[in-house]
């Protein structure tokens, strides 16, 4: 069975606002790294549209838009040719090597574990804490940005249960970020 990895940028106080982290060429080669390392990529639709805005086009030309520093063409490129998995009930169609999920989530995404593989890899926030809530998440990482944003919603807001997790690794960033991986304890 392959694993279900979440990975998410965090300030101090909780906020996963995008705009609130500090981006780095060290985070972004971590997070090419992590997205390489999985087979296919699940979002959910605000993700799946957030990223394809950002990242289709760079990835697909090899052409910086202006606000893009050099060192985020090889995240573009790995984000752009990754298989991915969309669950939506309100989109018709995806495109950008993707696939809609329908129907009953748990077993969508059990059938999708059971296949062989290195792994499966979530973003964003709704999807992974309805994810959480069926207990099919196997990793979390949190990138956790040394800054205090003041603002935005924070993470598994109204979980329904609490979920103890057990640290398996920790990798220090210059920037002062650290990413700290977990498992749930089972």
């Amino acid at each position: 069975m392959r694993p279900l990895r979440y990975s998410l940028n965090v300030t101090l106080d909780g906020c996963y606002d995008h705009r609130a982290g500090i981006p780095d060429e060290e985070t972004h080669r971590h997070a090419t790294e992590s997205l390489a390392a999985a087979d296919a990529l699940l979002f959910g639709r605000v993700t799946y549209q957030l990223m394809e805005s950002a990242w289709r086009e760079p990835g697909r030309t090899g052409v910086l838009a202006d606000w893009m520093a050099p060192w985020t063409m090889p995240f573009a490129r790995t984000v752009h040719a990754a298989r991915k998995f969309v669950v939506s009930g309100t989109l018709a169609q995806v495109d950008w090597n993707a696939e809609l999920l329908r129907g009953d989530l748990g077993l969508a995404v059990q059938k999708l574990k059971q296949q062989p593989g290195r792994g499966l890899f979530v973003g964003g926030v709704k999807l992974a804490q309805a994810l959480t809530e069926l207990g099919l998440i196997d990793e979390y990482e949190f990138i956790v940005h040394p800054r205090l944003a003041g603002h935005g919603p924070t993470l598994f807001a109204g979980l329904s249960k609490h979920v103890d997790l057990k640290l398996v690794s920790r990798l220090e960033f210059k920037s002062g970020a650290v990413a700290l991986r977990y498992e749930p304890k089972r």
